[in-house]
């Protein structure tokens, strides 16, 4: 089991950029990384994901916005989070997997190992 640590959470005003950072224990040789965000009791919702090779997927309501990538070293995961808007406001967390399937990439059941979460608050 891989441990991970994300970071970089916060609260910023419409319009605002953040960065979250997600340390994973080891790395784990191929691997699917992704963030989520929480956007109710039961709902973790899908950001964006990236596999070891670099091949990275969006969800819809966040591309041209968010990037995701990690480090030379792949024990880092991060997300640039830019033109915040309110509904951006949640827990977000990241996930690892053994791989990137483009048919579950979005689903938290596809995930073995997820971190504390950072909260991220957006104010109008």
């Amino acid at each position: 089991q891989v441990q991970l640590d994300e970071s970089g959470g916060g609260s910023v005003q419409s319009g605002g950029s953040l960065r979250l950072s997600c340390v994973a224990s080891r790395y784990s040789g191929r691997h699917c990384m992704a963030w989520f965000r929480q956007v109710s009791v039961k709902n973790r919702e899908a950001v964006a994901s990236i596999y070891v090779d670099g091949t990275a997927t969006y969800a819809d309501f966040v591309k041209g916005r968010f990037t995701i990538y990690q480090d030379n070293d792949q024990d880092t995961l991060y997300l640039q989070m830019n033109s915040l808007n309110p509904d951006a406001t949640g827990m977000y967390y990241c996930g690892r997997a053994p791989y990137c399937g483009t048919a579950n990439w979005n689903l938290p059941s596809h995930y073995d190992d997820w971190g504390q979460g950072t909260q991220v608050t957006v104010s109008s």
